[in-house]
Order: structure tokens, then sequence, then C-alpha cells
């Protein structure tokens, strides 16, 4: 099954390019150009990975991520910026951001760090999986 992956930004030459050097490389991705629209859509869809941009109109990607995490706390997020601003980055990362890549990302390094949030969370839906049989074994005394 192919990664799902959610993209956010509100530049929209720069997101469709990145989208289609994404889906080049088997990856299914869905582009919003707001992030009202990625809060929205996150709720409705269970993505592997969402990619934030920082600098939005209206809802900023921090806001976003913030939001996001609320309803979706295993999903890692990859935040994207155009400018390197160490704040962002650290509350970025306070706030749950898995990564934090300056634009124009290298798309290598994007994939790779895609593939290394898909497995984070797919390690994490898993412990939680065995924790439920866990529960259910012990409460069945099995």
């Amino acid at each position: 099954m192919k990664t799902k992956i959610l993209l956010a930004d509100d530049e929209k030459e720069f997101i469709e390019m990145l989208a289609q050097r994404l889906e080049l490389r088997d990856l299914a991705v869905t582009t919003v150009y707001s992030g009202k629209d990625a809060i929205e859509l996150a709720e409705k869809i269970d993505f592997d990975v969402i990619i934030l941009d920082v600098l939005m109109p209206e809802i900023t990607g921090i806001d976003a991520l913030q939001q996001i995490k609320k309803s979706k706390p295993f999903t890692p997020i990859i935040m994207l910026t155009g400018e390197a601003s160490i704040e962002n980055a650290i509350q970025g990362m306070k706030l749950g951001a898995l990564d934090f890549l300056i634009k124009p990302a290298d798309t290598e390094l994007l994939i790779k760090k895609i593939s290394q949030a898909r497995k984070l969370k797919h390690e994490h839906e898993e412990r939680i999986r065995q924790a439920e049989i866990e529960n259910i074994l012990r409460t069945r005394g099995w």
C-alpha cells in the first residue's frame, strides 16, 4: 500500500512540483493550500505523514501542527520553512513535529524523512495493538 502524504503549503507552484516529485516515487500525495484545510483533511483521513509549511496565512503551520496533534497524536508531521528560524524549529519540535527542513528541501532527504516517519507511525500503532491485545487477555484471564 502506498504511503499517504498530506502536503500543506500556500505556495501552489512549489507544492505542486513537490507533489509530482513524491508521486514519481510511488507516494499517494494530497495537497492543500492552507493550515485550515490541512486540519480539516487530517481529521477525515488517516495520513501516514503530514508535511506542513510553517508560514501560511490565517492558520500557520505551527498552529496547524498543534491542532492536528490533538486528534492525531501519532501522525508524524514534518515542518518545512523558507526561513531558517531557530525559534520556529524549537517551538515546532516542542509541539510534536518529527523534523524541520528548510525549503527547498532536497527531495531525497525528504523521502528519507518520510520513510522514517512512516516506520515510526507503524511502530506506534503496533505497540498500541499489542497493548490492547494484552489488556483483553488480562481482563479475560487468559
